[in-house]
């Protein structure tokens, strides 16, 4: 069975992944905004090990609930500086807990998370064809529009290329190079949509 290269062949954790949730268009706001914390906590770090955080992850920040997360305040921090289940990195604990405040302002706003993303591919995944990884970018002009439209909402830890790796893991875009067999999967008029996180 051919996969992308970056899945690798030996982790079954990376394998999961690959197989069943990268690039699978997901409208579910607890995963959409867990993906957005996880993309963000992998900055300088490897995709895996945020991997064998997930749970601790899911544990810590009240199963990604942004409406739970948002009311965290100094001693939620102090505690999870303490958590070796996560990246204890003050930065990014912080952003979690704003983006979360962020995602309930947009809420107030008359719109979610989920929609707002989505609406600035129009709704549907944009269906790339790579032939190898080396083609893919780390950033395009969606992800930056993105990076720049969240910032100014308050949202932080949404650099071009983090925005760019949520849209694959959310898959606002279909970034499986066209050999690997999840491609033609995501590729069809009407790919799987992802809709519950658990």
């Amino acid at each position: 069975m051919q996969r992308c290269a970056w899945a690798g062949t030996s982790d079954d954790l990376m394998l999961r992944y690959h197989d069943h949730e990268w690039g699978v268009p997901s409208r579910d706001e607890r995963h959409v905004f867990e993906m957005l914390t996880l993309e963000g906590a992998q900055a300088g770090l490897s995709w895996s090990t945020i991997l064998r955080k997930r749970e601790g992850y899911r544990r810590a920040f009240a199963g990604f609930d942004p409406t739970a997360v948002a009311a965290f305040g100094p001693t939620d921090v102090e505690r999870l500086m303490a958590d070796a289940g996560i990246v204890r990195n003050g930065a990014k604990i912080a952003a979690t807990v704003d983006n979360a405040r962020a995602s309930l302002a947009l809420r107030e706003a008359g719109t979610s998370l989920v929609e707002h993303l989505w609406s600035l591919v129009d709704g549907r995944p944009i269906q790339n064809r790579w032939t190898r990884l080396g083609e893919i970018p780390s950033e395009t002009a969606e992800s930056k529009a993105m990076s720049r439209d969240l910032r100014a909402k308050g949202f932080r830890f949404v650099g071009p290329t983090i925005c760019y790796a949520l849209m694959q893991a959310i898959g606002m875009v279909n970034d499986h190079t066209v050999d690997c067999f999840r491609w033609s999967e995501l590729a069809s008029p009407e790919p799987p949509a992802r809709r519950c996180a658990r």
